[in-house]
Formats: C-alpha cells, sequence, structure tokens
C-alpha cells in the first residue's frame, strides 16, 4: 500500500519558507516590452490607492523624464530626498538607501530596477538596494523593461542591434511576489511617441528611426507576453506540486516524446518537433530505462542514445528517467511537468509479446485520462542482433564471462548430483513433497551464482532427477501415477520462474554496480579537476583518470597562441596532429568510429566548454567495446566535457591574474608619474625660481645666504624622493645584506645624527635599555630604517612634539620603537601604510611619495623580523619593528680558554 502521508521534513521546511516570507516585504514588479507604455504611471497609480486605503507611502526613485500625466501622479505622495555622491568632480545625485532604512515605509517606489548606481554607492545596482529593502520588511514597488532581463539580452540585442547594458539576473526577477504587465499595442506607442508624450521631440525622431521601430516593438511585446505566462506557468506548476494535485491543467501546450529503440526512432523525433513548431509549444525527449531494457544490443542502446542527441539538436529539453513501468514512470513525469501531449511510436511487437504483455499504446490510452496521446508510425523492426551483446556483457561481467558461464553449467549439474545425494539421505524420514524444496534450493543458488543459462539447466536436471531417482517406479522416467505429472509441471515452472527472476536480479545488481563505479570515477575526475590550478595538472589528472577507466592510451592537445595544437603529455602513442588540429578547428569528433577519417586508429573528441574550444582528446583503446558501447560513449563525452570546462576555468583564472598584474602594473606608473609630476616638479620649480633671483644679480649678500640655502634644502628633498625611488627599486630585486656584529647603539647615533636638520622643531628623546645583546646586521640598512621612522614622525606631528625612540629585548628578539604624541594614524590603515606609494592622507601639502614605509618593511623583513603600526593613547602614534637575536660566535682562539 502506497504511503501518502506528507514528508515532515518537507512540511518544517516549508514553514520555515513561510515564516521567512512573512518577515520580508513584498516586491511587485510592473514589466513591460519598452518605455513608454506606461509601467511608472501604472505603478504610481497603484502606489496611490494604496495609500487611500491608509499604507505609507514613500517615493524612493521615480523617472517622470517630462510627462504631465506621470508628475500629477506624484502630486500627494511623499519623495525622499536623494543622496550626493560625488563622481570624477561632479555631485550626482543617487537613491539614499541609509535615509529609506530609517523612515522605514510600508511601501516605497522604486523606478527602473535595472538602474547602474553611482560609483562610490553602497551597492552598484539598484536591485541590490532594493534586495536590502525587502530583508527589512519594506514593501517595494518597481518598474523593469523585457530587454533588462539578463536572459533575454541577447536575443533583443539580435531584434533591435542595441546592446543593453544594465541588466537584471532573472532569479530576482522570478522571486518577485507579483509580476503585472503593462501592455500597450505597437501603434498606440508610436502615437504616444509621435505627441511627445514619451520622450521630447528630436529624441523621439531619433528614437521612431532607430529603438522604436514597429517590428521591434512586436517583437519586444512577444517577449514580454511570453516572459510572464512563463512565470505564470511556473507558478501554477509549483501550486500543483504543493497542493499534490496529479491531474495535468492544460493551461500551455508541452509534448512529451517518449523515445524508444525501434527502427523509426528518428522519424518520431522530427515528427514530434514539427508537431511542437505547429503548435507552438515546448516540447520534451525522455527515454525510460526500465529493467526490461538494460540487455538492449548495441545496435538498439545506438539508437535510444542517437535520438535524444538529435532532439537535442533540434531543440528539445532530452532527461532519461528510471522506473519498473514504462506506462507508470512516463505519465508521473509528464504529469509533474504538465505536459499536454503524449507521443509514442507504433508497437513492432510480435502477437505472443501481446498475449503476455499489453503494448504500451494500449496502457497508456487506459491511464492517460489527462493527456492526450499521439501514435507516430514507423516501418517494422528488423534488427537482428541478440537480446543482450558480448560486448556489454564483457563491460559488465569481464573477460571471464563465458569461462564462467560454462563453469555454471558444471556448478548446476554438481549441484543436482549432491541434492540428490542429500534427499537420498533424507527420504526414509521426511515425504518426497518436503524434500523436493531441496532442489528448488539449489536451482536457487545456481541462478544466483551463475545467471540464467544454468539456471535453467538445473531446473531441467532437477525435475529429471527426482523423477528418475524418487518417483515410483524408480530408476525410470515412467511414472505410474499420473497425479505426479502436476507435480513435476509445477515444480519446473517454479524452479525455473525463480532461475529467472534470480539471473534478473542478479544482472540488475551488476547493473548498478557498473553504473556507480561510473559515477564515483566521475566524482572522482571531477573533484580533482575542481582542485586543478593550472593546465598541466589538468592534463595529468585527465590522464590518469581515463586511462584505467577506458583501458586507452591517452593524448591531450592545446592549443597555443595562434590556436595551433601540440601534445600536452608524453605517451608511447603517437597522434596524428593533422588529424587532432580538424577536430579542433571544426569541433567535431573524427578519427576511430565516426564518419570522418574512419581508417584513424585512435579516436579524436573536441574538448567544446561553454565560451570556446579548449583542445582535443586522442584515445586509442585496446577493446573496442571499453569506448564504443552507447554507455561508454555517453561516459567519455561526458568526461571530456568536464576536462574543457576545468580548462576554460584554468584559462579565466589567468586571465584574470594577468588583468590584476596589468592593473597593479598601471597603478604602480600612475604613481610613480604622479611622483615624478608633484613632488619632483616642485621642488623643480623652487630650484629654478631661486636660481632665476640669483642670476639676475639684485640680491644682497644676506639674502644669498638664505637663497643658498633653500637651495640646498629642496636639493636635499629633491635627492631623498630619488633616493628612496631607486632604493626601492633595488629591494624589488632582492636585497642582498652585508651582516656584522655590533651593537645597536652605534647605528641609533648614527641615524639621529643624520636627522638633525628635520627634528630641530621636536622634543627628540632616546631610551635604550642596558642590556641591549649584540646583534648582527646590516648598519647601512638599519640606520636607514631609523631614519625613515624618525623623519616620519617628524613629518606628521606639530613642532614642538615629543618623539621617543625606544629599544627593549624581548627573548629572542630586540624591539625598537618610535613613538609620537601627534594627531595619530587614520583608522584601519594601520597596515595598508606599508604598502608602496601609500600615504596617510592622500590629499596633502606634506612632502612624500610613500615609499619610506615600504622600504623600511622590506628591509626588516629581510633581516628576519617584523614591523608594525599602532595609535596610541590618548593621542599619538608607534612604529616598532623586532630583529631576532642569534647566539654569537666564539672569537678567534677563544675556544682554547678554559676558565
Amino acid at each position: 500500500m502506497t504511503d501518502t502521508r506528507p514528508d515532515p521534513d518537507a512540511l518544517l521546511d516549508e514553514l520555515k519558507q513561510e515564516e521567512l516570507a512573512a518577515q520580508r516585504g513584498r516586491l511587485k514588479i510592473f514589466f513591460g516590452a519598452c518605455a513608454g507604455v506606461g509601467k511608472t504611471y501604472a505603478m504610481l497609480s497603484a502606489a496611490r490607492t494604496r495609500q487611500q486605503e491608509g499604507c505609507q507611502v514613500l517615493v524612493g526613485v521615480v523617472e517622470t523624464h517630462g510627462r504631465k500625466e506621470t508628475e500629477a501622479q506624484l502630486q500627494g505622495l511623499e519623495v525622499l530626498p536623494p543622496a550626493q555622491i560625488e563622481y570624477k568632480g561632479r555631485s550626482l545625485a543617487e537613491f539614499d538607501l541609509d535615509r529609506a532604512l530609517a523612515r522605514h515605509p510600508q511601501l516605497i517606489l522604486m523606478d527602473e530596477f535595472a538602474h547602474s548606481n553611482v560609483p562610490g554607492s553602497r551597492h552598484s545596482k539598484r536591485w541590490q538596494d532594493v534586495e536590502e529593502l525587502l530583508a527589512a520588511g519594506i514593501d517595494v514597488y518597481t518598474t523593469l523593461n523585457v530587454q533588462h532581463l539578463e536572459s533575454l539580452n541577447d536575443v533583443v540585442g539580435q531584434i533591435t542591434g542595441i546592446v543593453v547594458r544594465e541588466t537584471l539576473p532573472d532569479h530576482v526577477f522570478d522571486q518577485a511576489e507579483e509580476v503585472a504587465l503593462v501592455d500597450l499595442p505597437p501603434d498606440e506607442l508610436l502615437a504616444r511617441l509621435a505627441a511627445g508624450k514619451v520622450y521630447l521631440a528630436h529624441q523621439a525622431e531619433r528614437a521612431v528611426k532607430n529603438f522604436f521601430r514597429k517590428g521591434n516593438l512586436l517583437a519586444l511585446r512577444e517577449l514580454a507576453l511570453r516572459r510572464t505566462a512563463d512565470r505564470v506557468d511556473a507558478q501554477m506548476r509549483a501550486y500543483r506540486a504543493d497542493q499534490s494535485i496529479k491531474p495535468v491543467w492544460h493551461a500551455r501546450e508541452r509534448l512529451l516524446i517518449c523515445v524508444g529503440h525501434g527502427p523509426g526512432t528518428e522519424k518520431l523525433v522530427r515528427s514530434g518537433k514539427r508537431l511542437a513548431a505547429s503548435l507552438d509549444a515546448d516540447w520534451i525527449a525522455v527515454f525510460v530505462e526500465t529493467p526490461a531494457l538494460q540487455g538492449l544490443s548495441e545496435t538498439k542502446r545506438a539508437r535510444i542514445m542517437k535520438g535524444l542527441k538529435l532532439a537535442q539538436e533540434l531543440g528539445a529539453e532530452t532527461t532519461v528517467l528510471g522506473g519498473s513501468d514504462l506506462a507508470s514512470t512516463l505519465l508521473a513525469y509528464a504529469r509533474s511537468r504538465n505536459v499536454s501531449k503524449l507521443v509514442v511510436g507504433k508497437s513492432s511487437a510480435g502477437k505472443l509479446c501481446r498475449l503476455l504483455k499489453r503494448p504500451l499504446l494500449e496502457q497508456l490510452m487506459q491511464q492517460a485520462q489527462d493527456v492526450d496521446v499521439y501514435v507516430v508510425s514507423h516501418a517494422a523492426d528488423d534488427d537482428s542482433t541478440s537480446t543482450r551483446p558480448d560486448g556489454f556483457n564483457r563491460l559488465l561481467f569481464g573477460e571471464a564471462g563465458r569461462q564462467k558461464q560454462v563453469h555454471g553449467y558444471l556448478a548446476a549439474l554438481l549441484a543436482c548430483l549432491l541434492t540428490t545425494g542429500l534427499v537420498s539421505l533424507l527420504t526414509p524420514f521426511f515425504a518426497l513433497s518436503n524434500v523436493v524444496m531441496l532442489y528448488l534450493l539449489a536451482v536457487v543458488l545456481v541462478a544466483v551464482r551463475f545467471g540464467r543459462g544454468p539456471g535453467v539447466l538445473a531446473s531441467l536436471l532437477a525435475v529429471a532427477a527426482f523423477d528418475f531417482f524418487f518417483v515410483p517406479p524408480r530408476l525410470s522416467l515412467s511414472v505410474s501415477d499420473t497425479q505426479y505429472l502436476l507435480t513435476f509441471a509445477v515444480m519446473f515452472a517454479v524452479a525455473l520462474i525463480i532461475s529467472q527472476l534470480t539471473a534478473r536480479l542478479r544482472f540488475e545488481a551488476t547493473l548498478a554496480t557498473y553504473r556507480e563505479r561510473r559515477t564515483r570515477a566521475l566524482y572522482e575526475l571531477g573533484r580533482e579537476l575542481a582542485g586543478a590550478l593550472t593546465a598541466s595538472q589538468i592534463i595529468d589528472i585527465a590522464v590518469s583518470r581515463l586511462q584505467p577507466l577506458f583501458n586507452a592510451s591517452i593524448v591531450l592537445f592545446t592549443p597555443d597562441s595562434k590556436d595551433e595544437l601540440r601534445a600536452e603529455n608524453d605517451s608511447s602513442v603517437q597522434a596524428d596532429p593533422g588529424v587532432a588540429q580538424w577536430v579542433y578547428d571544426k569541433q567535431q569528433p573524427a578519427g576511430l568510429g565516426t564518419l570522418t577519417l574512419p581508417a584513424s586508429t585512435m579516436l579524436y573528441l573536441p574538448l567544446k566548454a561553454p565560451m570556446r574550444n579548449r583542445g582535443v582528446l586522442a584515445v586509442l583503446p585496446e577493446q573496442l567495446d571499453q569506448v564504443f558501447l552507447p554507455e561508454q560513449q555517453r561516459l567519455l563525452e561526458t568526461c571530456a566535457a568536464q576536462i574543457a570546462l576545468a580548462l576554460e576555468r584554468v584559462h579565466y583564472v589567468e586571465v584574470a591574474q594577468d588583468a590584476i598584474v596589468a592593473m597593479e602594473s598601471e597603478r604602480l606608473r600612475n604613481s610613480v608619474l604622479a611622483v615624478i609630476s608633484h613632488d619632483l616638479r616642485t621642488p623643480l620649480t623652487t630650484l629654478v625660481g631661486l636660481s632665476s633671483i640669483l642670476a639676475a644679480g639684485q640680491v644682497d649678500a644676506a639674502k644669498q645666504l638664505d637663497i643658498a640655502r633653500s637651495i640646498q634644502e629642496e636639493s636635499l628633498r629633491m635627492n631623498h624622493l630619488v633616493t628612496n625611488l631607486l632604493d626601492m627599486a633595488k629591494l624589488q630585486s632582492g636585497v642582498q645584506l652585508n651582516r656584522e656584529w655590533q651593537l645597536l647603539d652605534d647605528v641609533v647615533g648614527s641615524a639621529v645624527r643624520a636627522c638633525q636638520h628635520s627634528l630641530q622643531a621636536h622634543q627628540l628623546q632616546v631610551a635604550l635599555a642596558d642590556d641591549l645583546p649584540v646583534l648582527e646586521y646590516d648598519a647601512v640598512l638599519i640606520e636607514r630604517v631609523l631614519v625613515n621612522l624618525l623623519e616620519n614622525a617628524a613629518k606628521y606631528t606639530p613642532a614642538g612634539s615629543h618623539i621617543t625612540l625606544s629599544a627593549n629585548s624581548e627573548g629572542a628578539t630586540i624591539r625598537v620603537c618610535i613613538q609620537d604624541d601627534g594627531p595619530g594614524l587614520p583608522g584601519g590603515q594601520e597596515h595598508k601604510l606599508f604598502d608602496k606609494f601609500t600615504r596617510g592622507s592622500s590629499e596633502t601639502t606634506t612632502p612624500g611619495v610613500g615609499l619610506g614605509l615600504a622600504i623600511c618593511r622590506s628591509i626588516v623583513e629581510a633581516h628576519g623580523g617584523s614591523i608594525a603600526a599602532s595609535n596610541r593613547q590618548p593621542q599619538g602614534a608607534q612604529f616598532c619593528f623586532t630583529l631576532p637575536v642569534s647566539p654569537m660566535p666564539a672569537l678567534p682562539g677563544e675556544e682554547d680558554i678554559k676558565p
């Protein structure tokens, strides 16, 4: 009995979804074919109606485009003031999301759903603003044109010749609680356009010549109607599933074609395509794989695969279903997809088969009360191949299958002999009607272990042995009591049925094992390809996985920048580069087993990815069955598709990395140009001006001394900037350290003396611990670190500030800190300050190029230390770096001195 109770987990999930939906706002989209059909007007009219009902309505964004009727609808509605965002020197008005969330109205109007926000806004797209409003529990009314839907963007571009840049993801459109179609016939829209109700006069004239042509409007109108109908159809099917409604609702024509293994499969598919085209309906092609069809011949299975492939090429949605009953599985799927018409081929079964089992058509006619059934006739099935091919058996059972079959017949004979001996021992104690069950047990064991043929033989031998040895007259096949004839008949029938059922279950279990092995192979291949980071890794994974899977030699070809193929992996097999290049250029398989170059010893498959062809896969099978059985062909094509996707993913990762490198290089180039144009140009201009004054010869001696000092200061400043640039370039290529054992006091003293001029307006305090050990470091570079940090503190603190330079021993490191009581560091930039060309303030009169701290970090890290910046309390900043303490080696001869 079928359990019709609802699934508790599904009910719980449904309750959670309803609870989440109750907390969110409701989204209503006013959807139209193009601008001017009245979407904004309809949205404002609906909002005014809600306002009259007592709803609090706020206008977030409404674009009237100067239309008087639309502006009149705005009267009486509160409008949210826009936010002003600075962009490229201009102040632009944009939707103020924070103010809208703070106001939290019941309903907000957001025109032009696919609009792109001004750079600098919280979100890049308006639909993201709407998502945040809905999450806050605010209802939203918005407008959208069909050309802005992502899935239809290319179609609209082909129709109108205009590519729309602002698009909306389809899932956002589908998640709306309500979509109101605002429609207007093309003639009326053109009349409104001519009357100036859509655009201004000069804009309307240009629009009529380009986008607003009548043919374009008709096509866009049809797209809008179809997209709305698709949404309604999806909602209707979801409602039928939620309410467990099984009968089909014929709201829209949808065809389902049942692909079979008969010779008329291609005719069936083409007839279904013509029927779907005449009805302007969607169509689906399916193949139902039942246990009875799992042992089909190679020819019949190839017909199925060819039929599904043809249907896919003709535009159908294809799928393979699994089930025990063909008619029931087919109708259940048809009802779940709300199919209105079912197309099947005429049965070619013989009269005996019709007597044993009703044809599919009769079953469908009896069960399909709510689906129309169409029959396509075809020629009789003249396939004379065996029911189950040797190739498929070898694939499932291996090369030992035939030998195992022979062993099975011997085992059947041996099992009957052993059972006869056991029965002869039990007959004095049990009646014949009881011990006969032992023969049935032997038949079951033989059928389970060795299959159908040995099971049938065991059935015959069991009946014959029971008659010959135990039924009077014994040792004779004659029967004295005719009642035993019924016993023999029933016994043989039961044994035969049991052997058939057990053999069938064994075959199905073996087939399930094969499918599990195939699925596992695909999973492992996909998992390893997903973790590959380079094309060479993908090739190694593909070769190592495919060779044992198909028992074949594998060669992979990939293109270079000129689209010329080269073999990527070393193989003992020499693949033909010419054939591979043809396959790559034509994107069609060739070679062994195909219609193109069939004399080749290898099969060449294109590695098709969504964007382009990524290479060619060449396969040389040791056994043709391992590749050319339909199941194996499908597996090989799936593996090739996964390899192609992985290669494309890695390609675009490399493209993204190159783009990042190019962007970083461009940023550095611009930064260097900014340094040259600003920080170097300023002292040069000063030098030119001061030298001009001296050249005039009208300056007294005292003034000349001041000018000379100014020239010296500007020259030193320019020299410092150039030195920083050169040092950074050297450090980029690697820091070469000249390490020597020395105290830190010496380098601190030289650094303080070098900064006397910069620190003359500040108060410096040096606090070095007395227990500082001797360190091994490059004195010149560490002095440069201290000088940069001291000058940085002096540069960014006001005159009279206190600066402290301290050093302390902390275990295996020495910690050196430069502290000040100035304004401190900008919040959140403590780590960014050590990046190249980064300054504490982007707009400041303080000279500098933002390389000093970057140089400090490179030098400290080269010594094995670390550097960090932080703010002090209550004010000020500190920069601290560490240097490792190493054990000092013994002096020459010191090891010989003993206490």
